[in-house]
């Protein structure tokens, strides 16, 4: 309902009352309809916390490829973060006692979950690909169980020059 501005004497005139004329056939106040509550605002909903995800597998693929015995090439695979465990059991296996240089093979062949086609992926297979792949797929391992890097950033304790060093070990398995 649209009501006029208040004239001289205090009547207000309203549109289409009986005799037109200022406080003529002014309604009384209770006949009127109740002005329209005001909502109230909801309350704010309870902050939802929100799990943070934790991404544990991460695709790769290889420069060259790994050959399988029928000649088929595997390109694209997915490696896991790796565990503790993961880090000591090739620490039991013999092949590793008798040379330290299997470790990233027998740990490799642990944290790839899939390679190609292949229904399973072993240190068997990680000993048969080829050097560049198998030094790509150590840096990878590097890579994504060090969040992304193994820098650290620092500064010079003579002249205060902020620079980067490397903490990452230099085999696999090392801190």
């Amino acid at each position: 309902m649209r009501r006029s501005a208040a004239r001289a004497g205090g009547a207000v005139a309203y549109p289409g009352a009986p005799g037109g004329e200022a406080g003529a056939g002014v309604p009384d106040p209770e006949s009127l309809p109740a002005p329209a509550p005001t909502p109230t605002p909801a309350p704010a909903p309870a902050p939802v916390l929100q799990q943070e995800s934790l991404q544990t597998e991460f695709p790769f693929q290889l420069p060259r490829g790994y050959v399988d015995e029928s000649g088929t090439v595997h390109r694209d695979g997915v490696m896991r973060l790796s565990t503790a465990r993961d880090e000591l059991v090739p620490l039991r296996d013999v092949r590793v006692q008798e040379n330290p240089a299997f470790l990233s093979v027998v740990l490799l062949g642990r944290v790839i979950t899939r390679l190609g086609t292949l229904p399973l992926v072993h240190d068997g297979v990680v000993e048969n690909m080829f050097a560049s792949d198998l030094a790509f797929l150590q840096d990878f391992y590097r890579q994504i169980n060090a969040e992304g890097h193994t820098r650290a950033a620092v500064r010079c304790p003579h002249c205060s020059e902020p620079f980067e060093v490397e903490l990452g070990g230099s085999r696999l398995g090392e801190s």
